[in-house]
Order: C-alpha cells, then structure tokens, then sequence
C-alpha cells in the first residue's frame, strides 16, 4: 500500500505581512500536489494536523482547503485528517458524517468520544487501519476517559491510544499531531512553529506496535527513534529559518506485508516564490546581487559590516521590486565598538534626544525608512511624555490616557 503524507499546510499563513494565500503561494503548492497525486494514484493521502493557521479560518483559506479536498475525493483518493493544534477540531469536523461517505475522513473532537475515528483500507496484504488522533494533551485526555491526575502527556497517550482495543497482529498507521521526541532529544525548529521547546514532550516508543506514525507539529521533515515515527514538515518554509532545511514535499511511503521494512521518500515539490536569507557585507551583497538574475523570489537581507541606512533600503528594494521579489527583512547584526548589535554606545545615547533615539529604532525596525511626518508627531508626543515621567517607574494611567486621548483626536482630525 501506498499513500502520501502530509502535515502542517497552515492555509491562510502571513510571513512578513505577506499573505501566502493572496500571493498564490499555497493555491500553487495545492495544484502542483493535485498533479503530482493523479500521476502516482497512492491509495490514500494522510494530513496530520495543522491544515489551518488559526482556528478560526478566512473565507479564502476554507475554499482552498476544499479544493484540496475536492480534487482528491475527483481523484476517488481517500483522504485521512487529523486536527493540528492550530485548527478547531469542532469545525474541521463539520459535516464529518457526509464527507466521510466521500471518502474524506476527518477526527472528531474527542471530548465528544474516547474512541479515535478509524479507516481500514485493504490491498494484497490484507487490511491496513488508519487511526486518526487530533492533538491531545493530558487535561482533555483525563476528561474524555473519566480520568484524574493525568499531568504527563506521554502517559496521557499511551492511555488513550491503549483504550482503542487495536489489534497490533494486523497493520495500523497513527495520524497524529504532537510534540515526540526519542529519548527526550528534540530536533532544531524552524522560526515558525509556535510552541515551547519541552512542552507537551511524548517518546516515540508510546508508539510501539504501530507500523507507520504520521506525525504533524514540527516543519522538518524527519524521523523520530525510528525510521517509521516520521516528521513530514510543512510544504513550504513559513520562516527564513526553514530554508536550511532538505527541500520540502509530501512523503510517499510504502507498506509492504506485515514485518516487511518500510519505505518512505520525500518528494519534493518547489515553492511559487522560493525564500533566500542573504548574510555579509554591503558592498559583497550588492555585486552579488547585481550579477544575480533570479527572479520571483521572497528574501532576507542582513548586513554584517554596517547598519541599514535609506540609501541601503531603497537599492534592496528596487532591484528586488524590479525581479518581482520581495525584499521581505532588511536588517543589521553589525557588532558597534560598545559589543551591541547594530546599537549605539551608551555616549551616543547620552547625547541624543528621545525622539532621535525613537527615529533611529523606527528606521531599523522598518529597513531604513524614515518615519513619515504622521508617525514623527506622535514620536515627538510620546518623548515628551516619557521626559516628564518617573524613568524608574511603568507608565502610569495618567501619561497611557494622555497618548489615547491625543491619539484619538488626531484621528479624528482625518
């Protein structure tokens, strides 16, 4: 048997106030997939978790997930998802019963039911059952088996997954989303995965038994202890950090007899809009950049040898705006003689005023631009404030109603 799998598609995504729905970014990704799924017809395709950036979803990301769905179910694929932690499992399983009789299986809130939504599909070996866990931790474990003092999540697992009377003689695929790591060594993340490190930690031998385990949660590709607990990754780098990571795609893995060796390959599938992080001096940068004729690109630009001024800022985005790329970070790690990155000494901030200072963070934090004659007033307003207020102290009510009322009335002036 064999079947695609996928995880953390994050539909509805933003990277630098960038939407990758709007852009094309994710549509793009979706019809290369569909592509690449018809011409290898795999008996099923397996999503685990994360389908959704937020759990509340835009209109936008709703219709591309149900192109997805659509073009798989035209496909006559059946489909198994699982609930990330970024999604509501209550509306990815709405309309769950009718869906299912499409051939598009999706995990039910399990405080509704402790028993996990299954799919056996059979090929020449006999029957494969599909276990579709959403994400769990021990509080809604405890709650939907009856049972108290669940804190571990390893052990939150291993007693829900022992309740679902699985027969581990035959052969059994775990859709999951969660935080597993082998013998509690986590691997590097990527930028764009919103959890802290140790939290929620499961031991990939909770899965013992299971033949393959589909795991969502982190977007490297990878595996676990053991060839067969596996990481797909997302399919496209949400961060600048994941571009040092293998190229990104669904896995295609392949299920022989039981006991025979598995096999799982990444297929990779390029990006609309690849994502490049440049580092090193201005002038090395520039000449590079000049000869290079890539286009379409998203892309992080950091100087080492001096800070971002506007002249920098306007050269970067030009020639990037004129290859339709976007320039989407311009930064500094310039080490000053005070040790700072890219900070003054603490004579050139003795030396300035407030509102210079408040300029000079504007103009880093927005790649060199400088504030507009809008947001100077308001930067001159809040220095006048802070040089009558108590340094030692946090703002008080008194100097926060200040800023709210005159930001008001300035609005109200438009």
């Amino acid at each position: 048997m064999r079947f695609l799998h996928l995880a953390d598609l994050h539909f509805g995504k933003s990277i630098y106030g960038t939407s990758l729905l709007e852009n094309g970014d994710q549509g793009y990704w979706v019809d290369r997939f569909l592509e690449l799924t018809n011409n290898l017809r795999p008996d099923a395709v397996v999503v685990a978790g994360d389908v959704y950036d937020r759990s509340a979803p835009s209109g936008d990301a709703v219709q591309l997930l149900s192109r997805l769905l659509t073009g798989l179910s035209e496909l006559s694929i059946p489909v198994m998802l699982t609930a990330g932690n970024h999604d509501s499992v209550q509306r990815l399983a709405f309309l769950s019963p009718l869906l299912w009789r499409e051939g598009v299986h999706i995990s039910g809130p399990l405080a509704e039911s402790p028993a996990l939504a299954h799919v056996t599909l059979t090929d020449e070996h006999g029957p494969v059952t599909f276990w579709l866990m959403p994400y769990v931790f021990p509080a809604l474990v405890a709650q939907a088996l009856g049972t108290e003092n669940l804190r571990d999540s390893g052990e939150a697992v291993r007693l829900l997954l022992s309740r679902q009377g699985i027969d581990f003689a035959g052969r059994n695929v775990l859709v999951a989303h969660q935080n597993v790591t082998a013998n509690g060594a986590e691997a590097e993340r990527g930028g764009s995965e919103s959890m802290v490190g140790g939290v929620g930690q499961i031991d990939y031998t909770v899965f013992d038994g299971f033949d393959y385990v589909a795991l969502g949660h982190i977007h490297a590709a990878y595996p676990v202890g053991r060839d067969t607990v596996r990481y797909a990754g997302s399919p496209l780098c949400y961060h600048f950090n994941e571009t040092k990571q293998a190229a990104k795609g669904p896995v295609l893995v392949t299920l022989g007899a039981k006991g025979e060796t598995v096999k799982a390959e990444t297929l990779a599938i390029p990006p609309l809009h690849p994502m490049r992080e440049l580092r090193g001096a201005f002038e090395e940068l520039r000449d590079t950049e000049l000869a290079n004729p890539r286009r379409g690109e998203y892309l992080r630009v950091v100087l080492t040898d001096r800070r971002v001024s506007p002249e920098i800022a306007v050269f970067f985005r030009e020639l990037y705006k004129s290859r339709d790329s976007i320039l989407m970070e311009l930064c500094s790690d310039y080490q000053t003689a005070a040790g700072g990155a890219g900070t003054l000494s603490r004579g050139d901030v003795e030396e300035k005023s407030v509102e210079d200072l408040f300029a000079d963070f504007y103009a880093e934090r927005r790649g060199g631009e400088t504030p507009t004659e809008e947001d100077a007033t308001l930067l001159r307003f809040a220095g006048e404030l802070l040089s009558r207020a108590d340094v030692r102290a946090a703002p008080g009510e008194k100097e926060t109603q200040k800023l709210l009322d005159w930001l008001l009335e300035q609005e109200a002036t438009k």
